[in-house]
């Protein structure tokens, strides 16, 4: 699950260099000093990284309370249908309109922080952008998120969504590098195949929670383990 999260990234960066990339692309980079303009760039991801490490932890934590009351093969099988129901139901239909108001409202004043450090040109911007940028609304980090709380505690919700903002670095670096490199026609069939591709993650997801004694994707459930033990054990 945790090289799902890497997959996840890489792929998912098609899709970054849509929405992320004109804030990207607006980084005030040193276009004379490649090593300087190299710090930059990887201040940003780092920022980026950071702030969807915070949002790991934070919802590792959720997926540990629930682990708590046994319920981590029925959290991963709930995961994998909430993934499924989020591909298939328009993301308009999903909130109501008091709910859309609020998140809007928030979502404009970080865009305002945004836009006051993109004015700015200290190093540190890079970073402060990229932590901002690592916090706005996006499909494919809740797509992360859902893999987050299935990962069951807090180390393993921050490493799931490390591993995801690793995935989107190679592309996205290359894209405010050089700009888009990658022709519209290529984003576009790629960007068809996310949803294809968290369609596999979400099955995934469903089988390892039935617990089907397949190793590593559907161990069998604890307590039968236990189970299976104990009736091996020689009666006197």
């Amino acid at each position: 699950m945790l090289v799902s999260a890497l997959i996840f990234g890489l792929l998912g960066s098609f899709h970054c260099m849509g929405m992320c990339g004109p804030i990207a692309f607006l980084l005030p980079v040193d276009r004379q000093n490649s090593i300087r303009k190299f710090l930059q760039i990887m201040l940003y991801h780092l920022g980026r990284i950071t702030s969807y490490s915070i949002i790991g932890v934070a919802f590792g934590l959720v997926g540990k309370s629930l682990s708590l009351f046994g319920l981590q093969q029925q959290l991963s099988i709930i995961i994998g249908v909430l993934m499924l129901v989020f591909l298939m139901v328009p993301s308009r239909k999903l909130g109501g309109n008091k709910l859309s108001a609020i998140w809007m409202k928030s979502v404009g004043k970080l865009k305002n922080s945004l836009g006051r450090e993109l004015r700015k040109k200290r190093l540190d911007t890079f970073f402060s952008v990229g932590f901002l940028n690592g916090f706005l609304p996006c499909g494919l980090v809740y797509m992360a998120v859902f893999g987050a709380i299935a990962s069951g505690n807090a180390a393993n919700g921050a490493l799931y969504m490390m591993l995801f903002g690793l995935g989107t670095i190679p592309l996205m670096t290359g894209a405010i590098w050089i700009g888009n490199f990658i022709s519209v026609n290529v984003r576009k069939y790629i960007r068809r195949m996310i949803p294809l591709f968290l369609g596999i993650i979400a099955v995934m997801f469903i089988i390892r929670g039935l617990g089907l004694g397949i190793p590593y994707l559907s161990p069998k459930q604890q307590g039968e383990k236990i189970s299976a033990n104990y009736e091996c054990q020689p009666t006197n």
